[in-house]
C-alpha cells in the first residue's frame, strides 16, 4: 500500500519522534564560482536530485514577490544552496534545472516553473511534484512533507513558521535558515527513494 492516507489532524495528534534531518556538515551555500562547479559536478553524476526554492515573503497587498532568492538542491549525502543573486550561480542552475537526464523531486513546485522562467529564463524540465504524486483517496489536497515523513519515516518533520517565512534574500543566512532550505530539498530525495522502494515491493 503506497498511498499516503495520514491525516494532518492524525500526524498532530500523534506522538513521534522528530525527524533528524540533515547535518550543517553536509551543507553547502554556493557563493562562488569554484563551488558552483563542483555541486554541477555532483549533480551530474546522480539520477535523482532533491529541489525546491525559497522567496522573501510579501506582507503587504498587491506587492509582488521578486523571488525565487535561494534554490535548493539536494544529492542523498549533501545539499547544496544557491543564492540567485549571484552570478556564477545562474549557469549552473540552468543546466540542472533544464537537464533531461537529471531527475528533480521535490514538494510544491507548482508556482516554481512559472517564477523560475520569468525571473531567471530557466526553463523548468524532468520534474516530478512529490506533492501531486503520492496523493492517494484519503487526500483531497496534495500531501506535503510533514505528513510523508511520518507515513514513511514514523517521525515528525519539524519546520518553523519563523524561519520559513524569514528573508531569504539576505546575503547572510542563519545556520537555521542553512538547515531549513537544505532540508527542504533533502527529505524530498528522501521521500522519493521511500516510494520507489514501496513502488518495488509490491
Amino acid at each position: 500500500m503506497s498511498d499516503v492516507v495520514l491525516s494532518r489532524a492524525q500526524l498532530a495528534a500523534a506522538e513521534l519522534p522528530v525527524y533528524p534531518g540533515i547535518g550543517l556538515a553536509d551543507v553547502t551555500l554556493v557563493d562562488d564560482a569554484e563551488l558552483a562547479g563542483q555541486a554541477l559536478a555532483a549533480f551530474q553524476a546522480a539520477a535523482v536530485i532533491g529541489f525546491d526554492s525559497e522567496s522573501k515573503p510579501t506582507f503587504r497587498k498587491g506587492e509582488a514577490s521578486t523571488g525565487p532568492h535561494l534554490v535548493q538542491l539536494a544529492t542523498d549525502e549533501h545539499a547544496w544552496l544557491f543564492p540567485v543573486a549571484l552570478p556564477a550561480n545562474l549557469p549552473v542552475l540552468k543546466t540542472v534545472l533544464e537537464s533531461p537526464a537529471i531527475l528533480k523531486v521535490g514538494f510544491g513546485l507548482g508556482n516554481d516553473r512559472s517564477v523560475l522562467h520569468s525571473r531567471l529564463g530557466i526553463a523548468l524540465n524532468h520534474v516530478v511534484d512529490l506533492g501531486e504524486m503520492l496523493r492517494g483517496p484519503g487526500h483531497r489536497g496534495t500531501v506535503g512533507a510533514k505528513v510523508a515523513v511520518a507515513h514513511y519515516f514514523g517521525q515528525k518533520l519539524h519546520k518553523s513558521k519563523k524561519v520559513g517565512t524569514s528573508n531569504w534574500a539576505s546575503p547572510r543566512l542563519s545556520e537555521r535558515q542553512l538547515l531549513y532550505a537544505a532540508n527542504d530539498a533533502h527529505v524530498a530525495l528522501r521521500i522519493y527513494h521511500a516510494w520507489l522502494r514501496d513502488q518495488a515491493s509490491e
